[in-house]
């Protein structure tokens, strides 16, 4: 008599706050949404400013610094009103999807607008720039605070978590790839000149690699913010409509600013992940100097889009499997292993990159470090930094547990506004830093591409800037992950068994009141 085959029955999550696919999906949606703004901002504000309305590159960084100093009071104060609310009907953290997506897209919308068809004075462009963008820093926070809380209150479920973290990282690519993929296909014009003879306007060449010359086209610019700006708030609206806070999470009238933002400081985990936050933010923000390494080094602007496909493949990849690793190994066991393939590869491409030695030996014929081996390294390193990008949001709900289970207060909008800040200071330093080093490089958008650049050696400090500074921060991003951040699986199991049972007797004692 044949054996009968027993089906192997898959375990069933019975978590009470569990979420489905659908749920997750629309989180992953009004993600999407964000990253329109925050990519096409961070990736080509810079570019706007330098080629468009010929603003000086230090100038430019000095902006970018100096509007953050507002965010030290901006966000924590932020983060304060939406502790300080109470919960309206639609929940405590929902709403400020629909508040705010309005004015966030318009405030994108500003940044790019033609403001050089009104003045040539770089002064008064200058001074427009520092309006419209402290208008959308404002805007981003007063979104991103409750929109990152909101996942902490849509399950306290560590699997639904996890399906969270990795669906808004889902989201976070589908909204960067589409600015990264479609911008430079839209935005550059060729540059043209007239022919002092026929009269003809012709295009120009660059004098080293024989290419056209392509420019930032600031029409094209604002009209793209603007589709990215519409875009934005109907996927924040969409949101809005698929999601549901389940989780409980009261106003806090009493919240005592001083105490609660001093008494993260004091936190480990939390102190590590801000860490990581500003470096993690800051590598992202970099990358868009990637954009000047194309037009100027490899004169070819279509890279960007080879480029983000490097970037975004591995989370192609690896975005199923992530929850389940993290599940099975550990958040923090999974970043620490692999983020140090990301650290090795980028401190060998840096050594590569800017060794004339190696180069020459690589590429004798122009002697440029090969687009080809760039863009694989941008590969490798981006499966070595999946990880870490695929769990961080999952990583800061642990932390809002472990400051639970600690302290006993829970605030949820506290952690995220200093997370958001940390975030946001990375973004800074990099654009900062970034534009003063394009400085010292001698970047001239004017005599960029016409073979200036690449004879007085400014292509090649381009290079270095793009790659030196990527080989520091994911060495620091391994360090902090593998070494400093201390919530390892085993540790956190009974965290999340306290706050499950901590619900569980708040519910019934609620039912039985």
């Amino acid at each position: 008599m044949a054996k009968e085959k027993v089906k192997k029955e898959k375990p069933v999550n019975d978590h009470p706050n569990k979420i489905g696919i659908k749920e997750a999906a629309g989180y992953t949606i009004a993600e999407a949404g964000n990253m329109f703004n925050l990519t096409y901002i961070s990736s080509y504000l810079k570019i706007f400013m330098t080629d468009v309305l010929k603003i000086a590159p230090a100038k430019a960084g000095l902006m970018f610094i100096l509007t953050r100093l507002w965010d030290c009071i901006n966000d924590p104060i932020w983060g304060a009103m939406v502790a300080k609310k109470p919960p309206k009907p639609d929940g405590k953290f929902r709403p400020y999807l629909k508040w705010v997506s309005v004015p966030l897209g318009i405030s994108t919308i500003l940044c790019f607008l033609p403001y050089d068809k009104l003045t040539s004075n770089t002064t008064i462009l200058l001074i427009i720039c520092y309006i419209a963008y402290i208008f959308y820093g404002m805007m981003y926070t007063g979104m991103n605070i409750p929109f990152g809380s909101l996942a902490s209150v849509i399950t306290d479920d560590p699997n639904g978590r996890n399906l969270l973290s990795t669906f808004r990282s889902i989201g976070s690519g589908i909204g960067g790839a589409v600015v990264s993929l479609i911008a430079p296909m839209v935005i550059y014009s060729t540059k043209m000149q007239q022919n002092p003879v026929t009269g003809e306007m012709t295009a120009v060449i660059d004098q080293t690699t024989g290419k056209a010359v392509e420019v930032a086209n600031g029409n094209k610019m604002f009209i793209f913010g603007l589709i990215m700006g519409i875009l934005s708030i109907v996927f924040y609206l969409w949101g809005y409509k698929t999601t549901k806070e389940r989780v409980p999470s009261e106003a806090d009238p009493k919240m005592d600013f001083k105490k609660t933002y001093l008494g993260l400081l004091k936190s480990r985990p939390f102190v590590t992940v801000a860490l990581a936050g500003v470096l993690i933010s800051g590598q992202l923000q970099f990358n868009s100097f990637n954009a000047y390494l194309y037009k100027n080094y490899f004169t070819n602007t279509s890279l960007s889009i080879l480029g983000t496909i490097c970037n975004y493949l591995p989370m192609v990849c690896l975005v199923l499997f992530t929850p389940k690793l993290s599940a099975k190994y550990g958040k923090k066991e999974l970043c620490g292993k692999f983020s140090i393939i990301a650290a090795i590869t980028s401190v060998v491409l840096a050594i590569c990159a800017n060794n004339q030695g190696i180069i020459d030996k690589l590429n004798p014929e122009t002697g440029i470090f090969p687009a080809w081996m760039f863009m694989a390294a941008l590969l490798l390193i981006g499966f070595g930094y999946t990880f870490v990008s695929l769990t961080c949001w999952a990583v800061v709900m642990d932390v809002i547990d472990y400051q639970e289970y600690t302290t006993g207060i829970r605030n949820e909008s506290a952690v995220y506004a200093v997370y958001t800040f940390s975030r946001k200071l990375g973004q800074t330093i990099a654009d900062g830093l970034g534009l003063f080093l394009l400085q010292w490089a001698k970047y001239d958008s004017e005599t960029a591409g016409n073979g200036f650049i690449t004879a007085n050696g400014t292509s090649k400090k381009i290079m270095f800037i793009c790659t030196i500074i990527p080989a520091v921060v994911y060495t620091g991003v391994w360090l902090l992950m593998r070494f400093g951040y201390p919530l390892t699986k085993e540790r956190l199991e009974p965290i999340y068994a306290f706050i499950r049972e901590k619900r569980e007797a708040a519910e019934l004692e609620a039912a039985n009141a």
